[in-house]
Order: structure tokens, then C-alpha cells, then sequence
């Protein structure tokens, strides 16, 4: 197993040319499962492991330690360098991000994620200064620790629905980039020449790109061009599981039959990958 360091080496060298897909499985045998396909590293999802525990996708409804305690259960899983969705950072304040960004660089990551997502339908978004401050918090925190783990910073103007998200996007990821950040990311972008705009505005710092059911025709060709450095998959993954398994569910309650079951995967096909772990 690689030490932490080298981990985080491989994983920073990994943005700083071409385009990689950094998946996001939601427990260990999909960790062990995608290390297994060949993927360089990978990401955790905070709804797909939230939906795995019949819970909703909000940072109440997981705690801060509970997440940790996964995190540093997929680092585990594999020798891959991995990123953590740690939300807003648990906190409101700065000094509470900072405190919390800390022991998540003890879990073993390589990366995380910080948003600036309230949870707050009447407000949102921090207030950009507020959201400024709170990365340049996790920076000075990762910092500390002596362990340059890769900092994303996410805003999530797309994904709250406020007028000019955009405008928003382009102003805070800059802003982001300036107070720290190594990795940018608006989740929520699907239009090509948005993503352009944005590639451009961070350069050269890379962006990441969410692919999901809502924009799935992208293809990491396209995405390249563009010059996306990082392309993930959220919680699409666990949501094409659940896909599967709900339609499953249904048909044999509704029709007594069984046949949805022929698309399932061979038994051997994972016993024999995971008894290699």
C-alpha cells in the first residue's frame, strides 16, 4: 500500500495534463470493483453513500463523523488515490471548515471538496465572502498538516437555481482559485461552451466536470478538448444501481416474474474479484 504522500503525488500529477475519469463508488466493493476496471483513482459520493443508509443527501442527516469513518473506509479499499465529497466542510464558520478539513487530511485522502451550499432554500449559497474565507481556510489547514493533499472547490450556483448561476460560477471559482484552491468545480454545467468559459476563466488551474444522467451523451473526447482535466461521476453510479434494482423490485411485484433478474451479474464475476482483496 502507498503511503499518503506518494498518493497524493500521484494524484496531483494526474491534473496536471490530459483527462482523466475519477469515478465515485459509494462502498468498498464498488471501490474494490473500480480499481478492478483500471480507473487511476477515485471519489466518494455523499448521496450515494447517503442513499445506501436510507437517508437523504443532506450534511444533517450524516454526520461529520460517520462521514469521515467512510472515507477512511474507501481509502482503505484500494491502493487508489482518492478524493473525498466532504459537503460544506461540516461547518459554517471558517474556523469550524478548518478544524474539520483537518481530520479529513488524516483519513488518508488525497483530495477533497469544499461547496459553498447552505442547505438553506432562502440562502442558498455562503455569502461570497463568507465562502472566499472558508477556502482559504481548508487551504491554510491543509497546509498545516504538512500533506498537500489536492483542494477542490465547488460552487454550487447551477445546482440551487440562482438567477445568473453563471455569472456567479465564473466570479466565485476565480475568486476560489485565487484564495487557495488547486482543483475547480461547478457541478451542474452541462453546455459546452459554459464549461469553455469556465476552463478558461480558472486556467491554468483544472477544472472538474460532473457527468450524469442529465448531460451522459459527453464524452471524455469532448470534455478534453475543452480542456477539462477531471471528469466524475457523482452519484450516477449508485443511482444506475438503485436504477436496476428498483425496476427489478417492481416487475416481480407487479408481475410475479422474475425475468429481471437475467440482468444481473454473474456470481463468479465478482466472488472471484473480490477474493483477491
Amino acid at each position: 500500500m502507498l503511503n499518503q504522500r506518494e498518493l497524493v503525488r500521484q494524484f496531483s500529477d494526474l491534473h496536471k495534463t490530459g483527462c482523466f475519469v475519477i469515478p465515485n463508488p459509494w462502498d468498498v466493493g464498488t471501490a474494490v470493483y473500480l480499481h478492478h476496471l483500471g480507473f487511476q483513482g477515485l471519489a466518494t459520493t455523499s448521496a450515494g453513500f447517503a442513499f445506501a443508509r436510507g437517508l437523504p443527501d443532506a450534511s444533517p442527516a450524516i454526520s461529520r463523523d460517520v462521514m469521515l469513518d467512510h472515507i477512511r473506509e474507501i481509502v482503505k479499499a484500494t491502493p487508489l488515490p482518492v478524493n473525498a465529497d466532504f459537503q460544506a466542510g461540516y461547518a459554517d464558520n471558517a474556523e469550524g471548515v478548518a478544524e474539520n478539513v483537518t481530520l479529513c487530511v488524516a483519513t488518508g485522502v488525497a483530495g477533497l471538496s469544499i461547496e459553498d451550499a447552505t442547505g438553506d432554500e432562502a440562502s442558498p449559497l455562503y455569502e461570497r465572502r463568507a465562502a472566499v474565507e472558508r477556502v482559504r481556510a481548508a487551504r491554510r489547514a491543509i497546509d498545516a498538516t504538512g500533506m498537500p493533499v489536492v483542494l477542490t472547490a465547488r460552487c454550487e450556483a447551477w445546482l440551487v437555481g440562482v438567477p445568473e448561476p453563471q455569472n456567479i460560477v465564473l466570479d466565485r471559482l476565480v475568486a476560489y482559485a485565487e484564495a487557495g484552491a488547486d482543483c475547480l468545480y461547478a457541478p451542474g454545467v452541462y453546455h459546452l461552451n459554459a464549461i469553455a468559459e469556465i476552463v478558461k476563466a480558472v486556467y491554468p488551474k483544472p477544472i472538474n466536470v460532473i457527468v450524469s444522467k442529465a448531460n451522459s451523451g459527453l464524452t471524455v473526447t469532448t470534455l478534453r478538448a475543452l480542456g477539462v482535466r477531471r471528469i466524475s461521476t457523482g452519484s450516477a453510479l449508485a443511482r444506475v444501481a438503485w436504477g436496476a434494482f428498483i425496476r427489478a423490485a417492481t416487475s416481480i411485484r407487479d408481475t410475479g416474474s422474475f425475468d429481471t433478474l437475467d440482468g444481473a451479474a454473474p456470481f463468479t464475476a465478482l466472488d472471484s474479484v473480490f477474493a483477491r482483496t
